[in-house]
């Protein structure tokens, strides 16, 4: 695919996918990131192309980081197409998750060698975004020291989990990213052991299920891109 040039390493072009097959976006956003790597390999001086925000959300997949253990998927794969579910091994860190109709997901295709070349940085820069949508619905959501993602209650004796972030970097330029669970079903969950996480631990949550109503997808969409552009130090570049 060929993307716009521009000179401003601040633009940020925000791309929603709408709903789509997990293997149809990850082949979108892997050939965004090579041009990307591409670009940066043969005229680093030269680099052009804006940074991505991908929005999107899924049909039922699950998929496994490559430090992720297989034994984490505790639904057999024969039995994946009578729940609708994929399943998927993919090159992001981090463990087992689930994607599904109802969550957003994001897939950030940044030249962190443009803003910061700190991975601490970025993984903590996604999770404020997600942070700061939630006090928007009065939700007080925090972080757990050494568990990545955003986390409602966390002194509590059962902990949620609402959003999942895994992240992958080459040449400083990123790929994978977050997944909020808006209006998730939950139950899926139910098939994996979320991050590695025992539900013994820690659970998950959804802000469906915190609010007890529905929430208008776009409305989160709009209070993500706000603060992620903020929070980046970004402007949203149109055509």
């Amino acid at each position: 695919m060929e993307f716009k040039r521009q000179n401003d390493f601040n633009s940020l072009r925000i791309i929603d996918l709408g709903y789509i097959d997990y293997e149809q976006a990850w082949k979108y956003q892997t050939d965004i990131h090579q041009q990307l790597i591409e670009q940066k390999r043969n005229n680093p001086s030269a680099f052009e192309l804006t940074h991505c925000l991908i929005l999107c959300e899924h049909p039922h997949v699950y998929t496994l980081g490559k430090s992720g253990k297989e034994e984490n998927l505790v639904i057999d794969s024969e039995n994946l197409a009578s729940i609708n579910a994929s399943f998927h091994k993919i090159n992001r860190g981090g463990d087992i998750t689930y994607h599904g109709p109802g969550q957003l997901v994001a897939y950030p295709i940044l030249d962190l060698d443009k803003l910061f070349t700190d991975v601490h940085r970025y993984v903590r820069t996604l999770e404020e975004c997600i942070i700061k949508v939630l006090e928007q619905f009065k939700l007080n959501a925090e972080r757990i020291e050494g568990l990545t993602g955003v986390w409602l209650d966390k002194e509590s004796k059962m902990p949620r989990k609402i959003c999942a972030i895994g992240v992958h970097l080459s040449r400083w330029v990123s790929l994978h990213g977050l997944a909020f669970n808006v209006n998730s079903d939950l139950n899926y969950f139910n098939h994996i052991i979320p991050c590695g996480i025992s539900s013994k631990e820690k659970t998950v949550s959804s802000l469906e299920k915190e609010l007890g109503y529905k929430v208008n997808m776009e409305d989160v969409k709009n209070l993500f891109t706000k603060y992620f552009l903020e929070l980046f130090e970004l402007k949203e570049y149109s055509l």
